[in-house]
């Protein structure tokens, strides 16, 4: 462990029931605050997902907690050791499912029945390029654009909801073994589970998604960089025989930065160059960067909830009945 690096940064998920969610959310929420603990996590009723960042011995404690807890004892952790705290604040919420899915109603599909055969990052590499495996990326547009699997099929969805609608792109690969990946692992739960449910034969998922890959492997033929839901936007996989995929929207020049608008109407997530950035002030059509409540391009392109709700009450104080 780097000297610099006095903090970490967790990744977990669980799927197992919980009675009372609503009510667990709230005193997960105060236990958090209790540790100075930063991050996003989600409570539902089937389980738990969440990214959490603080001191290495916040982290600790909170992990000891939790394995504690019979209802998550078999649950990992992907750690990294990261010189500064990866998120602002901490939020902790119950909602109707860990990971937004197509997946409810008469679709619901419980991770606790069935899914893909779990892959240890090694045999994921022995495996990903046999002739009868397809890879599957199930994650969103803006991820895999800025790093994926060689090889791998790849999805035009900008939400994990939209996976189901995609079965029939997938239905050629019904007879092949699929392996799927994402982030961490907690959306191929249930991306496996639908695709066995929808008669494919051999399904496996990689355990433990991109970070557990890239800390086991190396993370060879990973190439570019692997997209995270915290303040470092992304994070470095391959050590071995690394490569940029990111293409700038605007140039087509290789880039790894990953901005959010900085019209935060649109707000939309996608790739620029810095020089793109500076010419364009942040924003990704010229219609954004005259809009009257663009915030002020800094070169991150990262912005905090506050700003958006400054620039977002300029507007509203110039079309004071919405229109």
């Amino acid at each position: 462990m780097k000297e610099e690096n006095r903090f970490r940064t967790l990744l977990y998920y669980c799927y197992t029931p919980i009675e009372d969610a609503e009510v667990f959310a709230i005193r997960h929420l105060k236990f958090c605050k209790r540790l100075e603990l930063k991050g996003r996590i989600i409570v539902a009723d089937e389980g738990l997902n969440g990214t959490v960042s603080g001191t290495q011995e916040a982290c600790q404690s909170y992990m000891d907690t939790l394995h504690a807890d019979p209802r998550f004892s078999a649950m990992e952790f992907k750690i990294d050791e990261v010189p500064e705290i990866s998120f602002s604040k901490i939020f902790c919420r119950y909602k109707e499912e860990i990971v937004h899915s197509g997946f409810r109603g008469e679709k619901k599909i419980d991770p606790l029945e069935k899914t893909g055969i779990h892959l240890e990052p090694e045999d994921f590499l022995k495996l990903k390029d046999q002739e009868d495996v397809v890879v599957l990326d199930i994650r969103s547009n803006y991820e895999h654009q800025l790093g994926k699997f060689s090889g791998a099929i790849t999805l035009d969805i900008n939400h994990f909801r939209e996976f189901p609608e995609k079965i029939e792109e997938v239905l050629p690969f019904k007879n092949k073994k699929v392996i799927t990946y994402c982030t961490g692992g907690v959306k191929c739960e249930k991306a496996s589970a639908f695709l066995l449910k929808n008669g494919f034969a051999e399904v496996y998922q990689l355990k433990g998604g991109i970070i557990n890959y890239g800390k086991k492997t190396g993370g060879k033929d990973f190439e570019g960089k692997c997209y995270v839901f915290d303040d470092r936007i992304s994070v470095p996989v391959n050590e071995i025989n690394p490569s940029v995929i990111g293409k700038c929207r605007h140039c087509g020049s290789p880039t790894e930065k990953m901005i959010n608008c900085a019209n935060p109407f649109c707000n939309d997530h996608f790739l620029q160059c810095d020089a793109c950035g500076l010419e364009r002030e942040g924003t990704c059509s010229k219609e954004c960067k005259n809009h009257r409540a663009k915030r002020v391009y800094d070169g991150t392109g990262s912005y905090s909830k506050e700003s958006m709700l400054v620039n977002l009450q300029k507007e509203t104080d110039y079309f004071p009945y919405g229109y």
